[in-house]
């Protein structure tokens, strides 16, 4: 294991933080749950920006924090990389010294050090951004300048603060597709935390949740969205999530079954859309969907004005509809429908 955390932060009677985990070389750990649960915190512990009332975190068989032997190392010593939410970008210097900014801090030479920073900024699409300010950048690029910055220096432990939660909509969706790519190739270890459970189903390998700060589930993405351990879980992964391996906009999903896409794509991709996006019908419609499968109801969990029917087929989907729908449905465990999904309501992203 590369990072070997044991967590204890405690804030007083406000607040207390216990959170134990591994993770790996390569893979990416999510921390998801809502505000206050102690994402933020953990990160913080991680960074050396906030030290440990108890237990340790090794990295690389480094000791960063060990709150019994009284050994803590100081952020600037620490082989770790931070990009905030906010990504904190210095507004007087160019995009390229922004970057070059950790090596030289680090005593890296100047040549060097905007060399180094120049090749990165190349690799995330900004060659031609080298001497922008971040008052002119949009906030796809200024997030692609803080990442650059994070990795400049080689860290073994790249941490992600809401890294998208600055851009808006549709930048959104173009920045989360690249930032899965550069995380696919980044050797070291990474801790990404988030409230929006569509980012962390994309990008992390790995979930944790936090709940008043502790785990409440941990799993990969698909196992929490398909076995939601708590009302929060439920509520967060309002999603189908499925991955496969896509062929034109025929997409075979791991799972069993297939479905049919808009947009083509070619290799393993992540499939998504809301449950709100299946209609049934108690016989086989012929309208111009593009996805009719046969399926049977699992259980039904009323949710406010909607409520969810669990379905098992190829594949188990989760449905929203009415009461009056439930009704008209004359919906009971164990009845047989066939579900109906457009091919315009999917999603589709690399795996």
């Amino acid at each position: 294991m590369t990072l070997r955390s044991e967590i204890t932060v405690d804030r007083g009677s406000r607040f207390t933080l216990q959170l134990d985990f591994t993770a790996e070389r390569g893979e990416t750990v999510g921390l998801l749950g809502p505000n206050g649960a102690g994402k933020s915190t953990a990160l913080r512990a991680l960074a050396g920006l906030l030290p440990l009332s108890a237990g340790r975190i090794e990295l690389d068989g480094q000791v960063l924090d060990d709150a019994a032997d009284d050994e803590f190392v100081p952020p600037e010593r620490r082989p770790v990389g931070v990009v905030f939410q906010d990504y904190l970008l210095f507004p007087h210097l160019s995009a390229l010294e922004n970057v070059a900014f950790g090596l030289r801090a680090r005593g890296v030479n100047r040549r060097t050090a905007r060399q180094r920073a120049d090749a990165w900024l190349r690799r995330v699409d900004l060659g031609d951004h080298t001497r922008s300010r971040p008052s002119a950048l949009s906030g796809g690029q200024a997030q692609r300048v803080a990442l650059a910055r994070a990795l400049v220096t080689d860290p073994r432990l790249l941490l992600l603060d809401e890294p998208l939660a600055a851009l808006d909509a549709s930048t959104r969706l173009e920045v989360r597709s690249e930032l899965r790519h550069h995380l696919t190739d980044y050797p070291g270890t990474t801790v990404l935390v988030t409230h929006d459970p569509l980012d962390a189903m994309v990008l992390a390998d790995r979930l944790l949740v936090l709940e008043d700060g502790h785990v409440v589930q941990e799993g990969s993405p698909t196992e929490i969205a398909q076995h939601p351990g708590t009302d929060y879980v439920a509520r967060l992964v309002g999603v189908n999530l499925y991955r496969g391996t896509s062929r034109g906009t025929t997409v075979e999903l791991a799972a069993g079954g297939t479905l049919t896409t808009a947009e083509p794509r070619n290799g393993d991709i992540l499939v998504a859309f809301p449950p709100a996006a299946v209609s049934l019908h108690r016989s086989q419609p012929h309208g111009s969907a593009r996805n009719i499968w046969s399926v049977q109801v699992r259980g039904l969990e009323g949710r406010g004005t909607i409520t969810r029917v669990q379905l098992a087929g190829q594949p188990d989907v989760l449905a929203d509809i009415t009461p009056a729908a439930v009704a008209d449905l004359n919906l009971a465990p164990g009845a047989s429908l066939w579900a109906e999904l457009k091919a315009t309501e999917i999603r589709t992203y690399p795996a």
